[in-house]
Protein backbone atom coordinates (compact mmCIF):
# COMPACT_ATOMS: atom_id res chain seq x y z
CA UNK A 1 0.00 0.00 0.00
CA UNK A 2 1.10 3.39 -1.19
CA UNK A 3 -0.62 6.25 0.37
CA UNK A 4 -0.95 9.43 -2.59
CA UNK A 5 -0.51 12.69 -0.55
CA UNK A 6 -2.04 14.52 -3.54
CA UNK A 7 -5.24 14.92 -1.42
CA UNK A 8 -3.75 15.20 2.29
CA UNK A 9 -4.39 18.41 4.35
CA UNK A 10 -1.31 20.65 2.90
CA UNK A 11 -1.92 22.98 5.58
CA UNK A 12 -0.29 19.83 8.20
CA UNK A 13 1.83 17.76 5.86
CA UNK A 14 4.37 16.76 9.29
CA UNK A 15 0.98 15.76 10.58
CA UNK A 16 -0.41 13.66 7.66
CA UNK A 17 3.41 11.80 7.50
CA UNK A 18 3.30 10.92 11.31
CA UNK A 19 -0.34 9.56 10.66
CA UNK A 20 0.43 7.79 7.71
CA UNK A 21 3.98 6.32 9.60
CA UNK A 22 1.63 5.12 12.41
CA UNK A 23 -0.65 3.67 10.25
CA UNK A 24 1.75 1.27 8.91
CA UNK A 25 2.57 2.78 5.30
CA UNK A 26 5.30 1.73 3.39
CA UNK A 27 6.60 4.44 1.34
CA UNK A 28 4.87 8.24 0.04
CA UNK A 29 3.86 8.31 -3.43
CA UNK A 30 4.31 12.34 -4.34
CA UNK A 31 2.48 13.60 -8.03
CA UNK A 32 5.22 15.91 -9.44
CA UNK A 33 2.43 17.75 -11.57
CA UNK A 34 3.94 21.08 -13.95
CA UNK A 35 0.18 22.22 -15.29
CA UNK A 36 1.27 21.41 -18.90
CA UNK A 37 1.85 17.87 -19.24
CA UNK A 38 -1.52 17.66 -16.89
CA UNK A 39 -3.62 20.49 -16.49
CA UNK A 40 -2.80 20.71 -12.63
CA UNK A 41 0.00 21.89 -10.72
CA UNK A 42 1.44 19.99 -7.39
CA UNK A 43 4.65 18.97 -5.58
CA UNK A 44 7.68 20.12 -6.18
CA UNK A 45 11.41 20.08 -5.33
CA UNK A 46 11.02 22.40 -1.87
CA UNK A 47 8.19 19.72 -1.21
CA UNK A 48 9.97 16.54 -2.13
CA UNK A 49 12.81 17.73 0.16
CA UNK A 50 10.42 18.67 2.64
CA UNK A 51 9.31 15.14 3.04
CA UNK A 52 12.95 13.84 2.61
CA UNK A 53 13.63 15.54 6.21
CA UNK A 54 10.01 14.40 7.65
CA UNK A 55 10.60 10.54 6.78
CA UNK A 56 12.16 7.91 6.39
CA UNK A 57 9.86 6.38 4.41
CA UNK A 58 10.54 5.40 0.41
CA UNK A 59 9.94 8.23 -1.15
CA UNK A 60 7.56 7.43 -4.93
CA UNK A 61 8.02 10.69 -6.51
CA UNK A 62 5.79 10.43 -9.80
CA UNK A 63 7.03 12.63 -12.35
CA UNK A 64 3.86 13.73 -14.25
CA UNK A 65 6.16 16.53 -16.21
CA UNK A 66 7.00 17.35 -19.71
CA UNK A 67 10.72 17.13 -19.64
CA UNK A 68 11.43 14.75 -16.99
CA UNK A 69 15.49 14.82 -18.21
CA UNK A 70 15.79 18.22 -17.27
CA UNK A 71 14.42 17.10 -12.96
CA UNK A 72 15.92 13.56 -12.53
CA UNK A 73 18.97 14.54 -11.13
CA UNK A 74 17.47 17.50 -9.12
CA UNK A 75 14.54 15.11 -7.92
CA UNK A 76 17.22 12.54 -7.19
CA UNK A 77 19.18 15.02 -5.17
CA UNK A 78 16.57 15.63 -3.10
CA UNK A 79 15.57 12.50 -1.94
CA UNK A 80 13.63 10.42 -4.12
CA UNK A 81 14.00 6.54 -3.55
CA UNK A 82 11.73 6.01 -6.55
CA UNK A 83 10.96 7.78 -9.60
CA UNK A 84 8.80 7.28 -12.33
CA UNK A 85 8.58 9.17 -16.34
CA UNK A 86 5.60 9.03 -18.39
CA UNK A 87 6.00 7.19 -21.88
CA UNK A 88 3.56 9.85 -23.30
CA UNK A 89 6.42 12.55 -21.89
CA UNK A 90 9.27 11.67 -23.98
CA UNK A 91 10.19 9.95 -27.38
CA UNK A 92 12.30 7.85 -25.90
CA UNK A 93 11.65 6.99 -22.35
CA UNK A 94 15.02 4.31 -22.58
CA UNK A 95 17.93 6.90 -21.85
CA UNK A 96 16.42 8.59 -19.44
CA UNK A 97 15.46 5.34 -17.02
CA UNK A 98 19.03 4.67 -17.38
CA UNK A 99 20.15 7.92 -16.04
CA UNK A 100 17.42 7.24 -13.00
CA UNK A 101 19.54 3.83 -12.48
CA UNK A 102 22.49 5.34 -12.43
CA UNK A 103 21.73 7.61 -10.19
CA UNK A 104 20.78 4.80 -7.39
CA UNK A 105 17.15 5.73 -7.76
CA UNK A 106 14.09 2.72 -8.58
CA UNK A 107 13.25 3.40 -12.31
CA UNK A 108 9.50 3.15 -13.28
CA UNK A 109 8.04 4.08 -16.59
CA UNK A 110 4.16 4.86 -16.36
CA UNK A 111 1.83 5.05 -18.80
CA UNK A 112 -1.98 6.77 -19.27
CA UNK A 113 -5.00 4.72 -19.42
CA UNK A 114 -5.04 5.87 -24.17
CA UNK A 115 -1.69 3.96 -24.36
CA UNK A 116 -1.86 0.60 -25.31
CA UNK A 117 0.80 -1.24 -23.16
CA UNK A 118 2.07 -3.12 -26.05
CA UNK A 119 3.61 0.45 -26.42
CA UNK A 120 6.26 -0.12 -23.90
CA UNK A 121 6.81 -3.47 -24.62
CA UNK A 122 10.47 -3.06 -25.79
CA UNK A 123 11.05 -1.31 -22.63
CA UNK A 124 9.88 -3.69 -19.93
CA UNK A 125 13.84 -4.83 -19.11
CA UNK A 126 14.32 -1.30 -18.18
CA UNK A 127 12.43 -0.23 -16.28
CA UNK A 128 12.42 -1.40 -11.94
CA UNK A 129 8.69 -0.90 -12.06
CA UNK A 130 6.09 0.20 -14.19
CA UNK A 131 3.29 1.68 -13.25
CA UNK A 132 -0.59 1.56 -14.97
CA UNK A 133 -2.51 4.53 -14.61
CA UNK A 134 -5.91 3.89 -14.05
CA UNK A 135 -7.37 7.47 -14.14
CA UNK A 136 -6.61 10.40 -16.72
CA UNK A 137 -3.61 12.07 -14.54
CA UNK A 138 -3.79 15.53 -13.28
CA UNK A 139 -6.55 15.06 -10.34
CA UNK A 140 -7.51 12.99 -7.59
CA UNK A 141 -10.94 11.46 -6.65
CA UNK A 142 -11.52 10.11 -10.56
CA UNK A 143 -13.23 6.84 -11.05
CA UNK A 144 -11.38 3.57 -11.76
CA UNK A 145 -11.03 2.64 -15.04
CA UNK A 146 -11.01 -1.28 -15.47
CA UNK A 147 -9.17 -1.21 -18.61
CA UNK A 148 -6.05 -1.09 -16.52
CA UNK A 149 -6.49 -4.62 -14.71
CA UNK A 150 -6.08 -5.81 -18.76
CA UNK A 151 -2.89 -3.89 -18.96
CA UNK A 152 -1.70 -5.34 -15.36
CA UNK A 153 -2.97 -8.81 -16.85
CA UNK A 154 -0.62 -8.16 -20.03
CA UNK A 155 2.27 -7.45 -17.78
CA UNK A 156 2.44 -10.02 -15.42
CA UNK A 157 2.63 -12.24 -17.93
CA UNK A 158 5.48 -10.87 -19.27
CA UNK A 159 7.73 -9.41 -17.25
CA UNK A 160 10.26 -11.21 -14.52
CA UNK A 161 9.19 -11.24 -10.71
CA UNK A 162 12.23 -8.72 -10.41
CA UNK A 163 9.64 -6.17 -11.92
CA UNK A 164 7.21 -4.12 -10.01
CA UNK A 165 3.53 -3.34 -11.16
CA UNK A 166 2.15 -0.47 -9.64
CA UNK A 167 -1.34 1.12 -10.52
CA UNK A 168 -2.47 4.62 -9.66
CA UNK A 169 -6.19 6.16 -9.48
CA UNK A 170 -9.44 5.12 -8.34
CA UNK A 171 -7.93 2.06 -5.93
CA UNK A 172 -10.20 2.12 -3.49
CA UNK A 173 -11.91 -0.74 -0.84
CA UNK A 174 -14.40 -1.65 -4.50
CA UNK A 175 -11.25 -1.92 -6.18
CA UNK A 176 -8.43 -3.07 -4.59
CA UNK A 177 -9.06 -6.88 -4.75
CA UNK A 178 -9.50 -6.85 -8.61
CA UNK A 179 -5.78 -5.04 -9.31
CA UNK A 180 -4.45 -7.31 -6.64
CA UNK A 181 -5.77 -9.91 -8.75
CA UNK A 182 -4.76 -8.95 -11.95
CA UNK A 183 -1.03 -8.59 -11.08
CA UNK A 184 -0.51 -5.28 -8.99
CA UNK A 185 1.95 -5.44 -6.03
CA UNK A 186 1.84 -1.72 -5.33
CA UNK A 187 -1.40 -0.03 -4.88
CA UNK A 188 -1.66 3.78 -4.52
CA UNK A 189 -4.55 4.64 -2.77
CA UNK A 190 -5.41 8.50 -1.84
CA UNK A 191 -8.56 9.29 -0.78
CA UNK A 192 -8.90 5.73 0.40
CA UNK A 193 -6.59 6.70 3.16
CA UNK A 194 -6.31 10.24 3.87
CA UNK A 195 -9.62 11.18 3.30
CA UNK A 196 -10.66 8.21 6.34
CA UNK A 197 -10.94 8.84 9.85
CA UNK A 198 -9.00 6.17 10.94
CA UNK A 199 -5.97 6.13 8.69
CA UNK A 200 -4.76 2.51 10.37
CA UNK A 201 -8.04 0.89 9.99
CA UNK A 202 -8.34 2.07 6.04
CA UNK A 203 -4.85 0.86 5.60
CA UNK A 204 -5.13 -2.16 7.31
CA UNK A 205 -8.45 -3.38 5.56
CA UNK A 206 -7.21 -2.49 2.01
CA UNK A 207 -4.05 -4.58 2.67
CA UNK A 208 -5.89 -7.20 3.41
CA UNK A 209 -8.30 -6.96 0.71
CA UNK A 210 -5.10 -6.96 -1.67
CA UNK A 211 -3.99 -10.27 0.51
CA UNK A 212 -6.51 -11.62 -0.25
CA UNK A 213 -7.10 -11.67 -4.17
CA UNK A 214 -2.97 -12.17 -4.53
CA UNK A 215 -2.06 -14.40 -2.47
CA UNK A 216 -0.04 -12.12 0.13
CA UNK A 217 2.64 -10.36 -2.52
CA UNK A 218 0.70 -7.23 -2.38
CA UNK A 219 0.73 -3.89 -0.93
Amino acid sequence: MVPSLLSCDFGNLRGEVERLEAAGAKALHLDVMDGHFVPNLSFGLPLVEAFRKMSRLPLDIHLMISNPGDYIDRYAAAGANGMTIHAEAVADPRPLLGRIRQLGVSAGLAINPATPVAAVGALLGECDMLLVMSVVPGFGGQPFDPTALDKLRWLRARVGTEVLLEVDGGVNEKTIGACAAAGAHLMVVGSGIVKQPDYKAAVETLTALARSHSGGSSS
